[in-house]
């Protein structure tokens, strides 16, 4: 598996826009080839996404989407390019 980390510095309005789109925001992440998982998360200065993928093909595929959902769900909302972590993944363990 592989993941990639986006962390964005984002001011409260970005969320209160993003937050009644993420159910499309899901939508278009389940269907990245080689998904797995996909975590949004709200941060204190921002927000952050994780994306699990069996392959760094899909991972790559994934930043683009993101990309892309972004420029047109939120096209009144500026971010800068995101902090990106991205590695395979070495062991992974659920509840």
């Amino acid at each position: 598996m592989h993941a990639v980390i986006r962390k964005y510095t984002a001011s409260p309005d970005v969320l209160g826009e993003a937050r009644p789109q993420l159910a499309e925001l899901e939508q278009t992440m389940r269907g990245t080839p080689g998904f797995v998982a996909y975590y949004f998360l709200e941060t204190d200065d921002g927000l952050a996404t994780v994306t699990i993928t069996e392959d760094e093909t899909g991972t790559t595929e994934s930043m683009g989407r993101a990309a892309n959902w972004v420029k047109e769900h939120l096209p009144n909302i500026t971010l800068g390019p995101p902090e990106v972590t991205k590695g395979k993944a070495l062991i992974s363990a659920t509840r």
